[in-house]
């Protein structure tokens, strides 16, 4: 009778140590941007400046992106999701089709513009809480709509993987091994 009980008692502390140690919204999707930013800068640093400007030319790639222009594009879009997950305004240039500033041109420019987007889109990831993760703010991508947390932060991740595969492709056919392969 006395085990029966403490058992509603039990389950109630074990809930709620459960709940204690339930990981938070920033804490899981900071871990995946920490494994995107471990990916994407070394591979941007791993270039070499001369081949920045490399785009693809034999087959379809009329009018693809440059490496640079690949690396400038990410960290724009990092600086455009994050400013919307924070409710500000985007502290980046846009430049031509989102290719960040054009004042950006050097390899140690966009090194340093890509390192700053991945730090301003890890305070807007350690903004995530469980209770506003399903809440609307600003559309990245079009301020007059609204869309949930979650989806933004889905795109600032899985939008960063899409582009550094290109990237992966960019450095291999320069006879360069991404840095995560080695």
């Amino acid at each position: 009778m006395t085990l029966l009980k403490l058992s509603p008692v039990l389950a109630l502390c074990a809930a709620s140590m459960m709940a204690a140690d339930a990981p938070s919204a920033a804490k899981i999707y900071g871990s995946q941007l920490t494994g995107m930013e471990r990916e994407f800068v070394p591979l941007v640093e791993a270039m070499p400046a001369e081949k920045f400007n490399f785009a693809p030319t034999a087959g379809a790639f009329k009018g693809v992106r440059t490496f640079s222009q690949q690396s400038k594009h990410v960290a724009f879009v990092m600086y455009q999701i994050s400013a919307a997950i924070l409710g500000e305004k985007n502290p980046s240039e846009g430049g031509k089709d989102e290719n960040g500033p054009a004042s950006v041109q050097s390899k140690e420019q966009v090194v340093k513009y890509v390192k700053d987007a991945f730090a301003y889109a890890h305070r807007a990831v350690a903004s995530l809480t469980n209770e506003n993760l399903l809440q609307e703010a600003t559309n990245p991508f079009d301020p007059a709509a609204k869309s949930p947390r979650v989806g933004s932060v889905t795109i600032l991740i899985s939008h960063s993987f899409d582009h550094y595969g290109q990237m992966v492709e960019y450095a291999r056919m320069n006879n360069i091994i991404p840095p995560a392969s080695r």
